[in-house]
């Protein structure tokens, strides 16, 4: 798994995006935000796997899925 190279960029930004999710983690926990921070957790483990290469960064292109286009 993790064919996908990534390049030292790529890897940067992957790694922001979790410190940042980390962050968003103790500030849903001290509002009491149980859903936030399951999903705040999914999203910070997912960033570790693409980090360490164990998951594609993109699910769609491995599928050929188009993006749903919602806006975030």
């Amino acid at each position: 798994m993790g064919s996908e190279r990534q390049s030292s960029g790529d890897a940067e930004a992957i790694a922001y995006i979790r410190q940042m999710l980390g962050e968003l983690h103790q500030v849903a926990s001290k509002e009491g935000a149980d859903m936030l921070c399951y999903l705040i957790e999914m999203a910070y483990v997912e960033a570790g796997d693409v980090q360490s290469g164990r998951r594609p960064r993109s699910v769609a292109h491995r599928n050929g899925d188009k993006p749903s286009g919602v806006t975030v």
